[in-house]
């Protein structure tokens, strides 16, 4: 085999169309050539005919491996196309890589325990595995305990991926394997060989104030913050912003839970992020879209536009310091579909925002219900948030 024939090799359809066979035809004719895996995003819209069309693209693309998933929108490189009826499709020929798609249901997830029961279960050794693209539905899979069992099985691996999502006046999402649909569960794609994946987790968050202590707590609720209660300290953090910042703030208050308890200092990307939820007047508890505890570093968090444009920035050029004279071989992006045009005033911004980093680079996505990508090296399933899995060569 020559040096050219042992190049990773990428093709990229982003085709929109109101008749999926017609979307199909198209995408299958720009990305035609030998391929081990296709990685196939199809909007909620084409709902009535997912089964024909998967079933269609992984026949007539000729791949041995098929992994995908509905969206409410999907994304190629540079393009974003919302609320519309548009398929994304990549097909990659990875030499020497070792691939595998398994399904997930929600019996396998509460049947797996130990990590030893999910490398039975799944056929796959931590040594066969360098990270994992997963691809689930949000209705009727526990998403976070499948997270915690692969993360207990596969300690070291990157994993990254997205929750399923379809059109907002549907709630049915589909993901897909080999040519085969299903409406619940998930599908994750084991990687392993001469490639891994370089995670970037962009929450979209600017920390303001200081970090503290939780003190206090009662289910979601944060009851005392440094033994003061919560809300009095989310009042005093308020106040003591500028004027222009208040303002920002007032209607894009989350609060970010440390990830690692052992950093010596704390920082943009080291908080997972969650919504406030609500404030208990009479104990001035704060209620919180998580299970804090007692000694954790609670720091107060600031999302909108602007600071969710600059977080991804952030995220990009560190991205692009880390993987230094390395080519990435393609992107999967998965971004809340509570971002695109409902966050920003212009079309594309993460799409773009990637290119403008990482220069034309072969990307498909979609606008997910919810995201998964790891934080402080753990995996966490986010919102509002956009994650994506650079693919790349080991050395």
């Amino acid at each position: 085999m020559n040096a050219a024939e042992e190049q990773p090799l990428v093709r990229v359809a982003l085709v929109e169309d109101a008749r999926w066979e017609r979307a199909l035809a198209r995408a299958l004719a720009r990305v035609k050539g030998p391929t081990d895996l296709a990685i196939l995003f199809a909007s909620g819209l084409y709902a009535e005919s997912l089964p024909e069309l998967v079933h269609r693209a992984y026949e007539e693309s000729g791949v041995r491996l098929l992994i995908g998933c509905s969206g409410q929108g999907v994304i190629g490189q540079g393009e974003e196309l919302e609320e519309t009826a548009a398929l994304a499709l990549m097909t990659l020929q990875l030499p020497g890589a070792r691939l595998r798609v398994v399904r997930f249901t929600q019996a396998l997830v509460e049947e797996c325990e130990r990590a030893e029961e999910w490398h039975t279960r799944l056929g796959l050794s931590p040594e066969e595995v360098k990270a994992w693209l997963i691809l689930a539905d949000p209705f009727r899979l526990d998403s976070e305990a499948l997270l915690e069992g692969l993360a207990r099985a596969y300690p070291h691996c990157p994993i990254v991926g997205g929750l399923a999502s379809a059109h907002p006046l549907l709630q049915r999402t589909f993901v897909f394997r080999n040519g085969n649909v299903f409406g619940e569960g998930g599908v994750g794609l084991a990687l392993g060989g001469p490639y891994t994946i370089l995670p970037l987790v962009s929450q979209g968050c600017e920390p303001i104030g200081e970090p503290w202590t939780i003190t206090s707590v009662r289910g979601n609720l944060v009851e005392t913050i440094s033994n003061r209660p919560a809300y009095e300290l989310l009042l005093e953090t308020l106040q003591e912003l500028p004027p222009f910042m208040q303002r920002r703030a007032r209607h894009n208050l989350l609060v970010g839970l440390a990830a690692n308890e052992y950093r010596e200092s704390f920082g943009r990307g080291s908080f997972l992020v969650r919504p406030l939820i609500g404030v208990d007047r009479l104990s001035g508890g704060l209620a919180i879209g998580a299970m804090p505890r007692v000694g954790q570093t609670i720091q107060f968090q600031m999302r909108d536009a602007s600071t969710a444009d600059m977080d991804l920035r952030d995220a990009l050029e560190r991205a692009r310091e880390e993987l230094r004279d390395r080519e990435p071989v393609a992107a999967i992006l998965c971004t809340c579909n509570g971002r695109g045009m409902n966050l920003f005033d212009t079309p594309n911004h993460d799409a773009e925002a990637v290119e403008h980093y990482l220069g034309p680079l072969p990307l498909v996505g979609l606008f997910c219900s919810g995201e998964i990508g790891p934080v402080d090296g753990r995996p966490f399933l986010h919102g509002f948030t956009a994650c994506m899995a650079l693919l790349v060569r080991l050395a």
